[in-house]
């Protein structure tokens, strides 16, 4: 354990180690990636993809060293004990910060597949990851305001059409499709803007849920209702690598994929407004569930 050393020395060591890690597995992932691009042969591309999620499996193993040896974490989790690595899953997750990322593959690591994020399309542009993201056949979203598709309305659907390509490829091997429902992280400036109606959560954004549970949804085999809190107050990726101690609570729910969640979410009107409240409910009691751990944690202090 590192944690006793002074926060900058121990962000600098923890960095250092994310880098040479990243660039270590990055190494053979790329030269994997371009040998599954040049051999046109699907059973060798199949090979090739397996071959990649097993790279980042081994990279987020090291990450994992990363947080036991810079880092003392009080972890509070339940709901994962009964998951299985060989199963399709649809993960639905509130969403505070980077390290959002680095706790749902610490707890998920081995538990079920590897994690697939859909991201946003600029992302693609950071130095080594956004290629790291490409080979790995993460799904790049470009998202497009109401105002925008007004004036170009040639490009609406046009993120359900990369949604569907991406669900078609997921359906070859287990996996696990990630998704943050609120489309980006919570800040108290896009909490005030939305007027979202929920205390510590953003709207949710039902249409890509939907649209992969209509996709995949006689292969997926539950939806993971992803709860993560940190009771010392949300910390941007610098903030959390220097502090030595940190506690995280993750609580998950697995709820069955019933018919009633399956339907065309573009055309069916009577579907989406049932959709949408079934995820603004879940959102309701997600809220909650946060207001009632926030006040045992205070109570506890």
């Amino acid at each position: 354990m590192l944690n006793f050393l002074p926060g900058p020395v121990l962000g600098v060591i923890s960095f250092a180690l994310y880098v040479l890690n990243t660039l270590f597995w990055c190494t053979s992932l790329f030269f994997v990636a371009v040998m599954k691009l040049v051999i046109p042969s699907e059973k060798w591309r199949d090979m090739c993809t397996s071959i990649l999620n097993r790279i980042a499996n081994c990279w987020i193993s090291f990450n994992n060293v990363n947080l036991e040896v810079t880092k003392k974490i009080r972890w509070d989790t339940s709901g994962i004990d009964n998951l299985e690595p060989g199963e399709w899953y649809l993960v639905l997750s509130n969403h505070q910060s980077w390290v959002d990322i680095l706790v749902l593959q610490k707890i998920f690591h081995r538990r079920i597949p590897f994690l697939k994020f859909f991201l946003k399309k600029e992302l693609i542009w950071v130095p080594i990851m956004g290629l790291a993201w490409w080979a790995l056949e993460f799904p790049f979203m470009k998202r497009y305001s109401k105002q925008y598709l007004m004036r170009h309305p040639q490009h609406k659907g046009k993120d359900l059409e990369i949604t569907k390509k991406a669900c078609e490829r997921f359906k070859k091997m287990p996996i696990s499709v990630m998704n943050f429902v609120e489309g980006t992280r919570f800040t108290y400036q896009k909490h005030e803007k939305q007027k979202s109606p929920y205390t510590h959560l953003l709207r949710p954004k039902a249409g890509g849920v939907a649209f992969v549970l209509w996709a995949m949804g006689e292969q997926l085999h539950h939806i993971l209702n992803v709860t993560i809190v940190y009771p010392g107050g949300v910390q941007n990726f610098w903030e959390f690598i220097c502090a030595g101690t940190n506690e995280i609570i993750v609580r998950v729910e697995a709820l069955p994929i019933t018919s009633d969640l399956i339907g065309d979410y573009s055309n069916d009107t009577r579907f989406r407004e049932h959709f949408q409240k079934w995820i603004n409910t879940l959102w309701i009691e997600k809220d909650l569930f946060i207001e009632e751990l926030s006040r045992e944690k205070k109570k506890a202090a």
